[in-house]
């Protein structure tokens, strides 16, 4: 990321931490973790309608507004956590740049990958590796996905599209 990326990143951390300040918005200030779980998964939604659209006309625009509205919710996320004491949008950007090393040794290491499947291989093998002792938290997963499935359904009613 060089400088003026940086900034700007930095500039829109800072225009949510304004949000959630005590003079800021109380809509934003009233947001927590589970009160975001449907703009998230919404969010997520239409980034999917912003692909569609740039492949079936070549427009990227939609895609470049929704993208930067699920970005917003990382940010808020971390914003939260912050708050909480958990932990920092840094610390987001560091495990998952870690995370990106270390599954890609045939980049950042030795040796190659030869294709895409070779690399996804050694990609679920570490990612097995790594999840070794923590298999308890897939346990929640079948929930997590059905608690989706509901929100989207919600979304879909908001949106207007309920017989869908």
């Amino acid at each position: 990321m060089d400088d003026m990326s940086k900034n700007k990143f930095e500039e829109f951390q800072n225009i949510i931490a304004r949000l959630r300040m005590p003079d800021g918005c109380p809509w934003d200030r009233e947001q927590t973790h589970s009160s975001l779980k449907a703009a998230c998964i919404e969010e997520a939604g239409e980034v999917i309608c912003g692909i569609n659209i740039l492949e079936d006309t070549g427009n990227p625009d939609n895609l470049k507004e929704e993208l930067g509205d699920l970005l917003l919710q990382v940010v808020m996320h971390a914003q939260i956590a912050e708050e909480e004491g958990l932990f920092t949008m840094d610390d987001v950007i560091q495990g998952i740049s870690e995370k990106m090393i270390r599954r890609h040794p045939h980049v950042f290491g030795e040796g190659q990958a030869s294709d895409s499947e070779e690399a996804l291989g050694r990609w679920n093998e570490i990612k097995k590796k790594e999840k070794t002792g923590k298999e308890w938290m897939e346990s929640y997963l079948p929930d997590a996905f059905e608690e989706a499935k509901a929100l989207i359904e919600e979304a879909k009613k908001r949106k207007g599209f309920a017989g869908l």
